[in-house]
């Protein structure tokens, strides 16, 4: 199973999201979705989450807070175990980004984009939610999100 990062990054009232148009093999390709990625060896997920950050966007983030746990069942891809993450960050000028666009987008817009279905799952929780929360998002092949378990264990035995 992989390990990922995932944040999304606030400044009045937007999210700072970056629009997949760059990379080849890009299971993200044209979704819109927060920054972060794969954790090294010996990294810590919030070493990999802030380094990603500053490769991605060339910020430093401010109040980075754990808000989930996200289990993917992808079977085009392999499965996925993500830390969920919100910081606050200053509005800078924009670097260019090799992996896509990077923009600040007001949080009503957001249910606009092209965005992965899971994602319209948890994006509210983010807003609506303090606590950190944990969500399975099963994927079936091609993409569509077939069922999703939020804060429950799975099947005993």
């Amino acid at each position: 199973m992989r390990l990922t990062t995932l944040c999304y990054i606030e400044n009045r009232n937007r999210y700072l999201m970056l629009h997949r148009t760059k990379k080849g093999q890009d299971e993200n390709a044209g979704k819109w979705i927060g920054l972060g990625g794969h954790l090294r060896e010996d990294e810590s997920p919030e070493e990999c989450i802030r380094r990603e950050i500053r490769e991605e966007a060339g910020m430093e983030i401010q109040d980075l807070r754990l808000r989930g746990i996200l289990t993917f069942i992808l079977p085009d891809w392999g499965n996925e175990l993500t830390f969920l993450y919100t910081a606050r960050g200053e509005e800078i000028p924009l670097p260019e980004c090799d992996e896509g666009v990077l923009a600040w987008v007001p949080f009503e817009r957001i249910p606009e984009l092209p965005l992965w279905e899971g994602d319209r799952i948890f994006l509210p929780l983010l807003r609506g939610r303090e606590d950190c929360f944990s969500l399975k998002l099963i994927y079936a092949s091609g993409g569509a999100l077939e069922d999703y378990v939020l804060d429950k264990a799975g099947r005993e035995g």
